[in-house]
């Protein structure tokens, strides 16, 4: 233990070194309450299907990442519940053509993050291509390209476990969207080396009992001599969690519900993963459907009882816990961190909590040692319809139910029709937009309800403001110091804009954020123009902040 403690501190002084500054702190949600309990949500912001695993008496956790990029991201915590950003593990999506396009609910579904043989390992099932997997020793560095492991439609929310004798096996569940079957968990055979399945697929376990509906997300484990597999049953919002245990990987597993919403006002609770800190407890972290926020991430304590792990707290003694909303951290610590929200853009790389809607390309923009992060603008085609296909939206979850986000920014456009701004992304999106209109700048709010199924957009003109004009080039540049801001109550947003940073224009109608496609809503900005326009227009952000 003490090496451990030795270690961790040496590891935040080097973090706080490489990045320069503390750990981060959010204004809007902190799990830690400083008295040496929690509460839950750990992480008030969406991180699907998480899972977590133990290393030395740290912990790190990977999340569904879907068509986001980049993906997988790696959180460390040194006490399960203060959590920081310190990676992203797969920055190209595979395959990379295929992902140049958004591709919305596609891509990373339901990792699993493992820890073999001094190597790190995270696989992921790819509903349209199959399983891969992405290795590295350090999970703070950089993760070797995906390996295809096993190439068929259907696959999906895949976790390997490696044996005592040496052999290795996968558990995976099956997405009827692409199989026309769900409901069923497999095991195969995998070789040692984790690069590919050597054996066919034998049915663990079978949902269509009519009581188990829905189940998928296993989590393969293996304890005291028997083979657990851990899954969610019932649905993402009204569903349990189940545990099977078998004494051969490929069963026949017996199962039990051993934790459910019970009397708690805490649905679902929904997939997640099994870990145990260096005294020998175990821990359940899983997620929970907020709507429009996404996924947030609980933590809840498991004791075993005859052979099971019971999770949460099981006032009634039938072997199925409730999830807690409070307890004790199952290590004392004094660090408290959160995943990163606010940026100032003073790093010459993006800082891991912001993505891109599809796969990163030099033109989407740049980060810049000047202070600045620089968005560039995409040319729409001329079918456009609205934003559910704009590859260069960059964007960061909502990291609480309310919260303020306020943006200092500088928009350029050399052509009537560029417009820049800051957007709240979801199957409904409204975006504040700064749009050239001749010699000055008009702002405008602009709506879409149900992007993925063509909705069009709905421009409200709220204002406009003066500019500066300069040669450059060809074409004179015309450009503008703008704050940007939206503030979410709830789920309701208000947008508002201020030309000095201290008096907002407030805009009227009010717009109610929603869940995108597996996703919670995001915030960040965008970057667009006609297709016509043969100079990009731009934005430069030089400092985004998350308030209360």
């Amino acid at each position: 233990m003490k090496k451990t403690v030795i270690k961790t501190a040496l590891l935040m002084i080097f973090a706080g070194m490489a990045s320069g500054a503390e750990a981060y702190v959010s204004e809007v949600w902190v799990a830690d309450k400083g008295n040496g309990r929690y509460v839950n949500p750990i992480i008030n912001a969406d991180y699907s299907d998480p899972d977590v695993v133990e290393v030395d008496g740290e912990y790190y956790m990977t999340a569904s990442s879907f068509s986001q990029s980049p993906g997988l991201p790696i959180l460390y915590s040194t006490d399960l519940v203060n959590w920081e950003i310190v990676n992203n593990a797969l920055p190209v999506l595979e395959p990379a053509d295929f992902y140049a396009v958004p591709r919305h609910g596609k891509g990373v579904w339901a990792p699993s993050i493992r820890y073999h043989n001094g190597e790190f390992y995270i696989y992921y099932g790819d509903p349209d291509f199959g399983i891969y997997m992405v290795k590295t020793r350090n999970p703070r560095g950089e993760w070797e390209k995906p390996v295809l492991v096993k190439g068929y439609k259907g696959i999906i929310d895949t976790t390997p476990l490696w044996d005592d004798d040496g052999r290795a096996y996968m558990v995976n569940a099956w997405a009827a969207s692409r199989s026309g079957m769900n409901s069923i968990l497999t095991v195969t055979e995998m070789n040692p080396e984790g690069t590919e399945l050597i054996g066919d697929p034998v049915i663990v376990f079978d949902g269509n009992d009519g009581v188990n509906h829905t189940v998928e997300g296993p989590k393969f484990y293996k304890r005291d001599g028997w083979y657990y597999i851990l899954a969610p049953a019932g649905g993402v919002d009204k569903g349990w969690q189940l545990a099977m245990r078998s004494k051969s990987p490929f069963g026949p597993y017996e199962s039990k519900i051993v934790m459910a919403q019970g009397t708690t006002d805490i649905n679902g609770p929904h997939q997640g993963g099994l870990v145990d800190t260096p005294d020998g407890k175990s821990w359940f972290i899983n997620f929970q459907d907020k709507g429009f926020l996404g996924r947030v991430i609980h933590l809840n304590p498991v004791n075993w009882v005859d052979g099971w792990p019971v999770m949460g707290t099981d006032k009634d003694g039938d072997g199925c816990g409730e999830p807690v909303k409070t307890g004790e951290k199952p290590v004392k610590s004094k660090l408290v961190m959160t995943p990163q929200e606010s940026d100032d853009f003073n790093a010459p790389r993006l800082s891991p909590q912001w993505s891109w809607s599809a796969n990163y390309q030099p033109l989407f923009g740049f980060p810049s040692s000047d202070g600045f992060m620089r968005v560039y603008g995409h040319f729409l085609s001329p079918e456009f319809v609205n934003f559910w296909e704009v590859p260069n939206l960059l964007t960061q979850k909502f990291p609480s139910d309310s919260f303020t986000a306020t943006a200092k920014v500088k928009v350029s456009a050399r052509k009537d029709g560029q417009q820049s701004g800051l957007i709240v992304m979801g199957w409904d999106y409204a975006r504040l937009a700064v749009e050239k209109v001749g010699d000055k700048f008009e702002i405008k709010l602009i709506t879409c309800k149900d992007a993925e199924k063509g909705g069009k957009e709905t421009v409200i003109p709220v204002g406009e403001v003066d500019c500066r004009m300069y040669k450059a080039g060809l074409h004179p540049n015309y450009e503008r110091d703008l704050w940007l801001r939206v503030k979410v109550e709830n789920g309701i947003c208000h947008f508002s804009y201020s030309t000095d940073g201290k008096r907002f224009e407030k805009i009227k109608e009010p717009f109610k954020a929603r869940e995108g496609k597996w996703v919670g809503a995001k915030v960040g900005f965008f970057s667009v123009q006609p297709s016509d326009c043969p100079d990009r227009g731009w934005i430069d952000v030089d400092d985004f902040a998350i308030s209360r």
